[in-house]
């Protein structure tokens, strides 16, 4: 793992926590969709940069 895909990962799993307190305060659809697409974007991207794909 090298600090970039560590990074992303790490913003990505912050982002999560996000949508979930979102959705608990019951905020507006739209927003919830926009940050989960954000954090599916991080986690992805952090996960495929890994060098077990290699």
């Amino acid at each position: 793992m090298n600090g970039l895909s560590t990074l992303l990962i790490v913003v990505g799993l912050f982002l999560l926590g996000g949508v979930i307190s979102f959705v608990k305060q019951q905020m507006p659809k739209s927003l919830i969709v926009l940050l989960s697409i954000g954090t599916a974007m991080c986690l992805v991207a952090g996960v495929m940069r890994l060098e077990v794909w290699s």
